[in-house]
């Protein structure tokens, strides 16, 4: 896996992948960036989050589960010193399904920050990380 990064200008960089897709990253303006994309530490969190949920979906599909939706929502806490390392963050998992059981939901959050997420089981070495979940029910939602 390689990855290519280029300067643009001020504080813009734009990122591209060995699969050929393209991401621009840029710095807050306090910082000589003119916010036209994401910061480099976001990019972090959204690399856990695709990670994670893309676990979660697999692992319920692979068990024949049906969802309607996997929502991940990651907060995260950095050192005010330099360098502003994370230094908790915090993976909140909103999984909807109609009479989903709890316990296909808890095993699949499990597995993936026990196991199978490569960038969670990277970044746990370093940072402490923790979960939760939520199960909609949208069965009623159809009655």
């Amino acid at each position: 896996m390689n990855v290519r990064i280029k300067w643009l200008d001020h504080m813009s960089f734009v990122g591209e992948t060995s699969s050929g897709h393209s991401v621009v990253m840029d710095g807050s303006p306090e910082h000589g960036g003119r916010n036209l994309g994401a910061r480099p530490m976001e990019m972090i969190l959204l690399g856990l989050g695709g990670c994670t949920s893309f676990d979660i979906v697999s692992i319920l599909q692979k068990s024949r589960v049906a969802i309607d939706d996997c929502i991940v929502e990651i907060s995260a806490q950095r050192a005010d010193a330099v360098p502003a390392v994370f230094t908790r963050i915090h993976v909140h998992y909103i999984v909807k399904g109609a009479s989903l059981q709890d316990k296909h939901v808890k095993r699949a959050v499990d597995l993936t920050s026990e196991k199978y997420c490569s960038v969670s089981m990277m970044l746990k070495q370093s940072v402490e990380i923790s979960y939760d979940y939520e199960i909609v029910d949208t069965s009623k939602d159809s009655e």
